[in-house]
C-alpha cells in the first residue's frame, strides 16, 4: 500500500535552516524527507527534560497540567497518557473538506521540523514515524475549517495527530482507510502518547503557515503570468516600451519596479513590433500598461517579504511550551500565536489581488476599439460575433471577488477559551483564501493572454521577440485564434492552467522569491 520511493528526490530537513526551494519541492510532491542527524542528540535531550520533570513530580504546564484556562488543574502521573490521547480527541474538531495532499506533505515535513528544533520534548520515534508516514504517503485527513490561528492550529493539527494514536482517516495512494490500517502498511502501531507529546503534536503554526507557502507559490505563478500577459497587452496594442527605460525606476529607487521594468524589457528585446511604430506619436498608454513595473514591482516586493517571514516560521519552533534542555527550564509563551502568518497572508492576498485587478483592467483595453485600436471585442464580423465579451465579465467577477477575499484577516479576532486565548491571529483562514484568490486570478491573466495572443494575431506579419513568440506558439497549442464565436469555457480553463504554470522565460523566472 505505501508508495513507491523510486525515482523520488530526497528532500534533507536540517532544523531551522530549511529554505523556499526545499519547501516547493515537498509541496510539488515525488519527494521523500530525511532528518539531519544533528537534529537527534537536542531532540533527546528536550525528552529527557520532561521525563525528570514528571519522576520528580514537578508541576509544568503542558506537561502533567491541564490545558487552557484548565492550566491550575495537576494532573497525576499515571493518568498522563490519558490526559495526551484525551487532549487529541478532544480538539479532533475540524470541519470542512481535507486539505489536499500537497499542503498536508508541507504541514508534515514542517511538523517535524518544528519538533526537531528540541524545544518539544517529544520523543525521536514520534518524529520519525512522521518521516516514516510522509515518505510513504500516508497522509492524514484534515479537514480545512476550524483554527483561528492561536493556540496554533490546534484542531486541524489534533487530525494530524489522530493518525499517530491509530484514530481518525489517512490516504494512501488517495484512497481513505482507517489510521490503523495506514500505520500497519509502514509497520507501525499506534502509540500511547508520553508527557507533553500530544500538546507538542497539537500547538503550532505548521498548518496556516503551510496554506501561506500553497499561497506564495501559486502567487508566483500568477505573478510570473501577469508579466507575460502584460508584455503581450503591450505588443497587441503597439504600447510604448518607453516608460521601461530604467532611468525612470533608478529615480524612484524602489527595488521590485526596478526588476519587472528590466523584466519585460528583456522579455521585448528584439520585438518587430515594437519598431514598427516607433514614430506613431502616441504619448502616453493607460496606466494598466504605462504602470506596470510600478503596480508588480510593489507586488513582487510583497511576495518577497512574505517569503521571508514564511521562510523563518516554517523553521520555527512554535509549540509550547518550550523545553530549554541545557538548563531544565520549561517555559509558557505564546510562539503558538500565528500573527506574523496572518499579516504575510495579508500581504500576499493584496499582491494577487492586484495582479489581477491590473490584468483585467488590460482586457478591457485591449476590447476597446477606441483606445486598442483593434477589432471591437477583438474578433471579424463583430454583432454576429461577440469575440471576447463576456470573457471579460467572467475576468471582472473574479478581479471583483478578488477585492471582498483581500480584506485582511489579521485585523479579525474572536476571544475563545473562557477568554484566556482572548486575541487571535485568524492566520488559518488568512491563509486559506489565498487558493481561491490564486485560482481566480489565473482565470484572470489566462484570459489577458488569450485576449492580447489574439491581438498580437491582428498584427501579423508582425513578429513580436525571440522569447514572446515562444510564449505565443505555447499559448496557441492550448487555444486556436478566434475566427467566430465558439464554446470558450474550456479555452477559459486551458489558459488558466497555461497561467498556473511552473515554468517562465528566464528574465521572469530569476525575480520570484523561492528561486531566489
Amino acid at each position: 500500500m505505501a508508495s513507491s520511493s523510486t525515482d523520488m528526490t530526497l528532500c534533507h530537513l536540517q532544523p531551522g535552516e530549511v529554505g523556499l526551494a526545499t519547501l516547493r519541492q515537498i509541496y510539488q510532491g515525488n519527494v521523500r524527507i530525511e532528518l539531519a542527524d544533528s537534529a537527534r542528540e537536542k531532540v533527546l535531550a528536550s525528552q529527557q527534560t520532561v521525563q525528570r520533570i514528571v519522576e520528580q513530580g514537578r508541576v509544568v504546564y503542558g506537561i502533567n497540567t491541564g490545558f487552557g484556562k484548565l492550566a491550575q488543574t495537576s494532573i497525576p502521573a499515571q493518568r498522563l497518557a490519558e490526559l495526551q490521547r484525551n487532549l487529541v480527541l478532544s480538539h479532533s474538531v475540524g470541519i470542512g473538506e481535507d486539505l489536499p495532499d500537497n499542503v498536508v506533505r508541507l504541514v508534515m515535513a514542517t511538523k517535524v521540523l518544528s519538533l526537531s528544533r528540541g524545544h518539544s520534548g517529544i520523543r525521536m520515534e514520534v518524529i520519525e514515524a512522521l518521516i516514516t508516514l510522509f515518505n510513504a504517503g500516508v497522509m492524514p485527513c484534515i479537514p480545512q475549517k476550524g483554527s483561528v490561528g492561536a493556540s496554533g492550529d490546534l484542531a486541524p493539527l489534533a487530525h494530524l495527530s489522530l493518525m499517530l494514536i491509530g484514530e481518525g482517516e489517512v490516504r494512501v495512494n488517495g484512497e481513505k482507510v482507517s489510521a490503523v490500517t495506514g500505520l500497519a502498511s509502514v509497520g507501525l502501531e499506534p502509540f500511547i502518547l508520553g508527557p507533553k507529546e500530544g500538546l507538542a503534536l497539537l500547538n503550532g503554526t505548521q498548518v496556516s503557515t503551510s496554506l501561506a507557502l500553497r499561497g506564495l507559490f501559486e502567487g508566483e505563478r500568477v505573478f510570473a503570468a501577469g508579466l507575460v500577459a502584460g508584455a503581450m497587452s503591450l505588443e497587441a496594442i503597439k504600447g510604448s516600451v518607453k516608460p521601461l527605460d530604467p532611468r525612470i525606476h533608478a529615480a524612484r529607487g524602489q527595488e521590485g519596479q526596478i526588476a519587472v521594468a528590466a523584466a519585460v524589457a528583456s522579455l521585448l528585446e528584439g520585438s518587430d513590433i515594437v519598431t514598427s511604430h516607433a514614430h506613431c506619436g502616441r504619448v502616453q498608454d493607460p496606466y494598466s500598461i504605462r504602470c506596470v513595473p510600478q503596480v508588480m514591482g510593489a507586488c513582487l516586493d510583497n511576495l518577497k517579504h512574505s517569503a521571508r517571514i514564511l521562510q523563518i516560521e516554517a523553521n520555527a519552533a512554535s509549540d509550547n511550551p518550550l523545553v530549554f534542555a541545557e538548563n531544565g527550564d520549561v517555559i509558557s509563551g505564546g510562539n503558538f500565536h500565528a500573527e506574523p502568518v496572518a499579516f504575510a497572508a495579508d500581504i500576499i492576498a493584496l499582491a494577487v489581488a492586484e495582479i489581477g485587478a491590473i490584468s483585467e483592467r488590460r482586457i478591457a483595453l485591449l476590447l476597446d476599439t477606441g483606445l486598442s485600436g483593434l477589432p471591437a471585442f477583438l474578433v471579424n464580423d463583430g454583432g454576429v460575433n461577440s469575440g471576447f465579451m463576456i470573457a471579460q465579465v467572467t475576468a471582472a467577477a473574479l478581479a471583483s471577488e478578488n477585492k471582498s477575499l483581500a480584506h485582511p484577516g489579521s485585523v479579525d479576532s474572536l476571544p475563545t477559551s473562557a477568554n484566556q486565548e482572548d486575541h487571535v491571529s485568524m492566520a488559518t483562514y488568512a491563509a486559506r483564501r489565498l487558493g481561491d484568490m490564486c485560482f481566480n486570478t489565473a482565470v484572470v491573466v489566462g484570459i489577458e493572454a488569450m485576449a492580447a495572443a489574439q491581438g498580437i494575431d491582428f498584427n501579423r506579419p508582425l513578429q513580436s521577440s525571440a522569447i514572446m513568440e515562444a510564449e505565443l506558439r505555447t499559448l496557441r497549442e492550448k487555444v486556436a485564434f478566434l475566427e467566430r464565436d465558439r464554446l470558450m469555457a474550456p479555452d477559459v480553463e486551458n489558459m488558466r492552467l497555461w497561467a498556473s504554470r511552473e515554468n517562465w522565460p528566464a528574465p521572469i523566472q530569476s525575480l520570484l522569491p523561492s528561486f531566489l
